[in-house]
Order: C-alpha cells, then structure tokens, then sequence
C-alpha cells in the first residue's frame, strides 16, 4: 500500500519506520528542511512511561488558580478570547475527576510501557544511539503535601505493574549524587527505575536515516495546504507543489492537525501547550543529573543528555506563540540552579521554545477516522517522545489489517463521540 505520512516529528517518523517495515511503501512530507525541528527539537529529553499522566487530574482547577499568582508558575494563562481556547479549557476541566484521572492515566500508562518496550526492541535491532540512558527518573517533593499527595499515581502504577520506589531525602541523594548540596530542601521522592532518557532529535535524525534504507521518501520544504476528499475517502493532499495522491494517509502535524482536518468536518480536540527548554553544557560531573530529576514545584524535568543537561517544563496557554520571554527562562535556571547549582554553564545555554500538541484527556488519538483512508497519530501532549515507537507500532499495526499488541479502541477519535 502506499502511504503518506505528513509530519517528519518524531510520531511522523516513527510511523513511517513502522509502516515501511510492514512492507508499505511510504513518503514523508514536512514544512522544514529535516526532520524533527519543531515541537520534537529540544523536548525534556524522557522516555518516563511511569510518570505518563494526564495533566487534567483532581484538585488542577485550585492549583491553577494559586500558580496564577506564583512568580515563577508552572502554569501561564495569557489571555485569549479565541473559541478554541476555551473550549479546550472546559473540556480539561471536565477531565480533572478521580473517575476520569483514573482511566485516562491508566490508558496513558498502558500505551507508555508498550512504547518503552517497543523502543528497547528497535534498539536492539538496529543499535540506534541518541545520548540514551537507563537509569529511571526521580521526582522530588520539596513539601510534605506533595509527598502525601502521590497516593493515586502510585495507586495506578501498582495496578498496571509499574516498578516505583518512594525515597526521603537520603534515597534521593543516592539516587542523583548531584543532589546532595541540595539535598535540604527535599522532603523526599518517588522513583521510576525503568524509566529511560535520550535526546529526541538525535533520535528521529537517526530513524530517519534507517527510514531511507528502507526506502522511504521524505520529501522536505513542503507547504501541506490540505487534503481532497473523493466520498468517503481522501484522494489527495494539496501541497504548493502540487496534488500527492496515495492509498492511504497519516495526519501526524502535532498541533497543527486540528486546522488541516476541519475543512474535513473533523474535530480533533488538540490545543498547542506551549513548553520551554534550555540546554546548557555540563561543567561539573559531580553536581549534573545522572538520569532525569522532575522538580514538582515548578513542574520541570532536569535531564542528563550526554554532556549536556536539558531543563524542560513549564505549560502556557497562548496559542501559536513561539516567542522567548526572559522571565521563562529564568524559571528553568531557578529550578536547576537550586537543584543542580554549578552544574551546568547556564550562561552558555540555548534557549528554546515548542508546541505541545495536548488532548483534554491526556490520551493520544491514534487509529482511523470516518474516512476510510485516513489515519491520525497525535495529540501525545509531553510525551510524544515517551509514547512514539509505541504509537507508531500500533498505527502500523491498525493500517496493515494486523490486531495491535495492546488495546486501542479507546486511542481513536471515536472516543470523543465525533
């Protein structure tokens, strides 16, 4: 069959790799001159199918409204009056039940764990490398209320056989020996041991790569302006360079989807969280993160990548903004100074913004839509990178008449009733 994935992101790439290997015959369009160069860039750097969570979860509604008010919040509001906006707004909201935290990170955690395993499986196939460690990720707890709070999450890892092991604040040091001059002002943590950490990009250059081997196309610096429907299925895509037609196509542009599928008369609920990230060299061995550290209170993820640690975090709601206000930047260089302190040369540090593509769920939407030929594999939020191999198997999967390896039903569009 042959296949157009549009979107060279991780989730675009790892589709296509898995397609290709299936036996289809495949191109890639994307907007830019390589793959990976947008949300998909400079990400946290995790691979932490343990700590995949929906960010619509009991009690957020009150948080929101006490981190409006934080200097250095992990939530920013900007003000916006587009419907989009707020409909996914209300549509989060209407997620941060017990009832619904519970199912949805339960199917969350379910996709992560295949996509862990399903990575590991690549690796050993092909001995792809991106600066990937396997030394778990720790969050910390700088407050005994975040520390007592962790009962549900460790409720649902239980349930689904993740393996979890709550510290105080010695554990956490032994864990991360960076820690210790810091140590003061933990009250403990809770550690995934089988989570993993890798630089994204370098990963999806890499697949890209082994793409081409397989004889996939990738055709960059195409304008995607939309797709031709013929009845019941799509016909084409319409680009600047003209019409590519196909058996069948993937819709993997993140937060760039929803606009693409409207004129199709599909509502795809994905709005573009805005994440931050800097990436300073590493100038002190003994003060940098061995694996990756999430900071509860300011929600980043401080991450080992090779020689260089990667500061992540922060949600904004603002739209297509790229832009790189100071003040961000001084939350990342808050929350590592604190923990990590000389670690890392902050000065010389790139500063970076992407878009999130997040559901108000959580839960990625992965699998057909009511034409019969198109597919779509997005809307991962932060854990795109986490949850990609597995998605893309799953999709691979679907297209090819094969039952995926987990359940699925609830990843497609039709669990929103559309």
């Amino acid at each position: 069959m042959k296949i157009v994935v549009l979107g060279a992101g991780v989730i675009g790439v790892t589709s296509a790799y898995y397609l290709a290997k299936a036996g289809h015959e495949v191109t890639v369009l994307d907007r830019q001159p390589g793959p990976a160069l947008e949300t998909s860039y400079a990400n946290a750097g995790e691979v932490s199918p343990g700590y995949a969570s929906p960010w619509a979860a009991p009690g957020i509604p009150l948080k929101a409204l006490k981190w409006l008010f934080m200097k250095r919040a992990p939530l920013v509001i900007r003000p916006m009056a587009d419907l989009a906006t707020w409909r996914w707004m209300v549509a989060m909201l209407a997620n941060c039940t017990q009832a619904r935290y519970a199912l949805n990170k339960g199917r969350m955690v379910r996709l992560a764990e295949y996509s862990r395993d399903v990575l590991v499986a690549l690796r050993a196939d092909t001995g792809i490398a991106y600066d990937e460690r396997m030394q778990g990720t720790l969050q910390v707890f700088r407050t005994q209320k975040q520390l007592d709070g962790i009962g549900k999450d460790i409720e649902v890892l239980a349930k689904d056989g993740v393996p979890f092991e709550v510290l105080d604040r010695a554990g956490c040091v032994a864990a991360e020996p960076g820690l210790a001059p810091s140590a003061h002002r933990l009250v403990g943590g809770l550690r995934l041991p089988t989570d993993e950490t890798g630089d994204c990009f370098k990963f999806t250059a890499a697949l890209a790569a082994l793409c081409e081997g397989l004889g996939v196309q990738f055709r960059y610096g195409v304008d995607i302006r939309g797709l031709t429907r013929s009845g019941g299925t799509i016909a084409s895509v319409a680009t600047a360079n003209g019409d590519i037609t196909a058996d069948a196509f993937v819709v993997a542009l993140g937060s760039y989807a929803p606009a693409l599928l409207a004129p199709l008369g599909l509502r795809l609920p994905v709005y573009p969280v805005k994440g931050y990230s800097l990436t300073a060299p590493i100038v002190d061995e003994a003060r940098a993160p061995v694996s990756t550290v999430m900071d509860e209170t300011y929600k980043v993820a401080i991450t080992r990548l090779g020689d260089r640690i990667r500061i992540g975090g922060m949600a904004e709601i603002a739209g297509f903004n790229l832009d790189l206000p100071p003040s961000r930047r001084a939350t990342l260089e808050h929350s590592v100074g604190e923990l990590f302190g000389g670690g890392g040369d902050l000065r010389r540090a790139t500063f970076w913004s992407g878009l999130r593509p997040m559901t108000p769920d959580g839960t990625p939407v992965i699998g057909p839509t009511r034409y019969a030929n198109l597919f779509l594999n997005g809307g991962h939020g932060t854990l795109g990178w986490t949850m990609s191999c597995g998605s893309a198997r799953v999709l691979a999967d679907l297209m090819s008449g094969r039952a995926p390896e987990i359940e699925s039903a609830d990843l497609a569009l039709s669990r929103y009733g559309r």
